[in-house]
């Protein structure tokens, strides 16, 4: 099903078609997408890539995506956190790429309406997320990995928490919507979103990078007043005018998939007009050509580096126009994120669902 994703003055349909072809030219004939031809694959962005076909109508080719996924995923849930073809790289788990299955089938039934596909991706996303919240710390955040022995690393990461905060919440609409209910997922959601309102220095110190900055907002752990008060007091360190968002605040780079995913953050509490002119900055970094967005350019000498354009940037791009221009079933995903997951007791979560 074809969708005519556009923003005018900002992106054409045509541009906008051209991107999804470009994520579509990289996947594999198994459903996978890796960074680009040659590269290695991660859980998170695969399934961000996934969901870029999902909101351009691509959905057979999304579908067979996250059909991979399902098919690949291990028996304790995870999967491993670097993939080049068939071969694994990092055998190790990262918690917040593992628990993004969740929110890529929940945005699938968002933009497609189908129910069967949720049915479908149920034992999936039931195994990853247990798999996730097995790994939070007594503090309520995630440990960031889980190594090949089982072992929960012993920090988390701001960024990471965060979107896994969001899986838990779009794995609970699952839940809901098949029927299903799980009070130990409610349970943790509810730790780990104290745990990023109220005690942020329980997260290793990564505030250097944009994505600590304004993933809270993102991910719907932050609204109101302290989202815009956290907004501003970031702006002049990452934001450049022209040109998008750094990906760090000591170095003059500003990436693509940075700027795209702060597009959505802003749209998500209500700053459309300055999202729209971050999308329409960020367009400096695509390539007519491919259709696709090279990951970063240094300000100074406005050298592209890396020499590379990834499919998750690319989806990411698409991601925010739908969220501007809110075309699509899923285009207030991250609106509407913004954890309510009720008030539960320790001894109302003992149904044995992360054992």
């Amino acid at each position: 099903m074809a969708t005519r994703l556009a923003l005018a003055g900002v992106l054409s349909a045509e541009q906008a078609g051209a991107t999804a072809d470009f994520i579509l030219r990289h996947q594999r004939s198994n459903g996978a997408i890796p960074w680009y031809d040659g590269s290695h694959l991660d859980p998170w962005d695969h399934v961000e890539s996934a969901m870029g076909l999902t909101v351009s109508g691509h959905w057979s080719a999304a579908w067979r995506a996250l059909e991979w996924s399902a098919r690949t995923q291990r028996k304790d849930g995870s999967w491993p956190m670097v993939l080049r073809g068939d071969e694994v790289e990092d055998a190790a788990a990262d918690t917040n790429q593992c628990a993004y299955l969740a929110v890529g089938v929940w945005h699938f039934y968002l933009v497609t309406g189908r129910t069967d596909a949720l049915a479908r991706m149920w034992p999936a996303v039931e195994s990853a997320i247990n798999f996730v919240i097995r790994a939070q710390l007594p503090g309520g955040e995630l440990g960031w990995a889980v190594d090949p022995e089982g072992n929960i690393g012993d920090f988390a990461l701001l960024t990471g928490s965060s979107s896994a905060l969001q899986s838990i919440e779009c794995a609970c609409f699952i839940a809901s919507t098949l029927g299903h209910d799980r009070p130990r997922w409610r349970w943790a959601g509810n730790r780990l979103a104290e745990a990023l309102r109220e005690r942020p220095e329980s997260f290793a110190d990564r505030s250097r990078f944009s994505m600590d900055w304004y993933y809270p907002i993102l991910a719907g752990a932050l609204r109101g007043q302290p989202a815009a008060d956290r907004i501003e007091s970031g702006w002049d360190d990452f934001v450049r005018d022209g040109h998008g968002v750094r990906c760090v605040n000591d170095q003059p780079w500003v990436t693509s998939a940075e700027s795209a995913e702060f597009v959505a953050a802003l749209d998500a509490i209500g700053e459309t007009d300055r999202a729209t002119r971050v999308l329409a900055d960020l367009q400096s970094l695509r390539d007519e050509e491919t259709g696709g967005y090279w990951t970063g350019r240094n300000l100074p000498d406005m050298v592209l580096w890396p020499r590379e354009q990834t499919t998750w940037s690319a989806a990411a791009v698409l991601l925010g126009v739908d969220a501007i221009t809110q075309t699509t079933g899923g285009a207030s995903l991250w609106r509407d994120a913004c954890w309510s997951g009720g008030e539960l007791s320790d001894t109302a979560v003992d149904d044995g669902a992360a054992s």
